[in-house]
């Protein structure tokens, strides 16, 4: 008996490892659609963030201000910087 209570027990813990394991590894999934219209309104995103904190941030930082995903914030900066509306210094961004 007591073999069959370890065994379960080491089955339970294996399973609970490979659990947290399997979390660990899922790639998030980000699905942008890229159309003028939407790329215009992430770069609308963008700019607003970094107007409102009046700062240099990083793209993490602008993302997390504006809402919106990293890849999302890229295809706005994309937009942005082709404008002439920000600039880049040391990975920091800010308004031109």
């Amino acid at each position: 008996m007591a073999e069959k209570k370890t065994t379960k027990a080491a089955a339970e813990k294996a399973t609970t490892v490979k659990k947290a394991a399997t979390k660990k590894t899922a790639a998030k999934k980000v699905e942008v659609v890229i159309n003028a219209e939407t790329v215009g309104f992430k770069a609308g995103d963008v700019y607003q963030a970094l107007f409102a904190a009046e700062k240099a941030l990083t793209v993490k930082q602008i993302a997390k201000a504006a809402k919106i995903s990293e890849e999302e914030t890229l295809l706005g900066m994309g937009w942005l910087f082709k404008e002439g509306k920000i600039k880049e210094d040391n990975a920091l961004f800010t308004l031109a």
